[in-house]
């Protein structure tokens, strides 16, 4: 592929050792083959220790007004935030796909790792996705068949499990499957989007309006 960025060529010691910062107090005495030996380390942290302040910040305390956000242009105050998605913040696109949906990794895989394993996929079956009894009362939808996950930006099917565990307007589709191993050939990405969140500019996977339907 022709990348020569100097990590690319690192051994897997020298890349475990870069993963931490061995100058931090709270690794005093340790090294990486202290956790090679015991295969665990326990870090030099007091039982409570904040106790005294001493907080991560610049005042060393706790910041319910953070100068460090309002130089970034960003309201040094705690707020409440709507979702991009949701009835609150987009009336009309909630009216046409009222339920939210978020995506847990599916409990035998580690997000998409893993999938091709066969043995794990025979413990989790199939893509599915949870429902609560009224929401799939309302929809003509029953437990086990495959259903329809839907938005403007693409679908999915999954096997559906009706359960009072989910909170009603939410469904909860299970991921992260390879598009060759789902019976419609998508998995959840096939309908979140692509904003990022507002602190932290990270993904918003949990920001998504769907549908359902039979499939």
């Amino acid at each position: 592929m022709e990348l020569d960025e100097p990590c690319l060529l690192d051994d897997d010691l020298t890349v475990a050792h870069s993963a931490l910062n061995w100058a931090h107090p709270s690794l005093s005495g340790a090294s990486l083959q202290t956790i090679r030996d015991a295969g665990w380390l326990k870090l030099a942290v007091d039982d409570a220790p904040f106790a005294h302040g001493n907080f991560p910040t610049p005042s060393g305390k706790v910041e319910f007004y953070s100068e460090r956000l309002a130089s970034q242009g960003l309201d040094p105050l705690p707020d409440y935030l709507p979702p991009y998605e949701s009835a609150e913040s987009a009336p009309e696109l909630a009216a046409k796909y009222p339920l939210a949906m978020i995506s847990p990794p599916a409990r035998n895989f580690l997000n998409s790792s893993f999938v091709n394993v066969q043995s794990l996929r025979s413990m989790e079956g199939e893509q599915t996705c949870l429902m609560h009894p009224d929401d799939a009362r309302l929809r003509g939808l029953n437990h086990d068949e495959m259903v329809r996950i839907y938005n403007d930006r693409g679908s999915l099917d999954a096997r559906l499990m009706i359960s009072e565990r989910t909170r009603q307007g939410l469904v909860v589709a299970f991921g992260i499957w390879w598009h060759k191993l789902t019976a419609g050939g998508n998995n959840v990405n096939a309908v979140t989007h692509q904003q990022l969140t507002d602190l932290g500019r990270a993904a918003s996977f949990y920001d998504c309006l769907v549908e359902v339907s039979k499939a």
